[in-house]
């Protein structure tokens, strides 16, 4: 039995990787981003070891979610689950004054890793969409570019992908993986997807306790429970540390 924490598990792909972790024996610690996020977590898988809650678009409250989730460790996997899709069609800022898609996508679970203990497995939710995303360096925040939602959003994913990458990269002894779902029904993925909610979550939840080959290997980027080619760009140990210097600029942070 393994305990592991996944975070934006109130609806979704998230609380559906809650699901099938909980009925397969494990413990499972769900999060939402408010107290009523939380409870909804909580009430679609009330059989939850706990659930904490925080906002993953405001620094001071990713920190205290990082201490709160602490306190139920340590875990044996973390799954980064969170994160907000690109339909915004106007630049949005978060209250610490970062563009929020990149605040929630990347700047969360930067903090989280930052913060929490490294657990010997670790799964970064990406997209498919990351094949499109560009580093910019320059502009991470949409400060000077015409403002464009789904690549903002394909950026985003790319960076996630980029941070499992690097995560990697430092840590061999550590399992690190990101995970392309599909296109899921859901929320995020809109009416028009094609893939069930229950097939977006397998392989979240296969990365996080299988003994298979693939699942026990770091540093892939898997989808369907089958290792695929990222964006080349996740191989460019340059831009991965540039992207890792302005996070923990941004934050405060450094990256373990």
């Amino acid at each position: 039995m393994s305990r592991i924490f996944i975070t934006g598990s109130a609806q979704g792909i998230g609380a559906e990787t809650a699901r099938q972790l909980i009925g397969l024996g494990h413990e499972v610690v769900v999060h939402g981003r408010t107290e009523e996020r939380s409870a909804a977590a909580l009430a679609a898988n009330p059989d939850a070891l706990a659930a904490v809650t925080g906002d993953l678009g405001d620094m001071a409250s990713s920190k205290a979610l990082a201490q709160e989730a602490n306190l139920h460790g340590p875990y044996d996997a973390i799954v980064h689950n969170a994160g907000i899709g690109g339909g915004a069609k106007e630049r949005v800022q978060s209250t610490d004054g970062l563009e929020r898609i990149f605040h929630i996508n990347v700047v969360g679970p930067y903090i989280l890793t930052c913060l929490m203990p490294l657990a010997p497995r670790m799964v970064y939710l990406t997209s498919g969409l990351e094949s499109q995303g560009r580093t910019r360096l320059d502009d991470l925040q949409w400060t000077t570019r015409e403002w464009d939602g789904m690549q903002a959003y394909s950026d985003s994913k790319l960076y996630d992908s980029m941070l499992s990458f690097e995560l990697a990269a430092r840590h061999p002894d550590v399992i690190v993986n990101c995970v392309d779902p599909g296109w899921i029904k859901t929320q995020l993925g809109g009416p028009d997807a094609w893939d069930p909610v229950d097939e977006g979550a397998e392989t979240q939840v296969w990365l996080a306790t299988s003994s298979d080959d693939i699942a026990t290997t770091s540093g892939q980027y898997v989808k369907r429970r089958e290792v695929h080619t990222p964006n080349p760009e996740t191989g460019d140990a340059a831009l991965r540390a540039g992207l890792v210097a302005t996070l923990a600029e941004i934050t405060g942070l450094q990256l373990p």
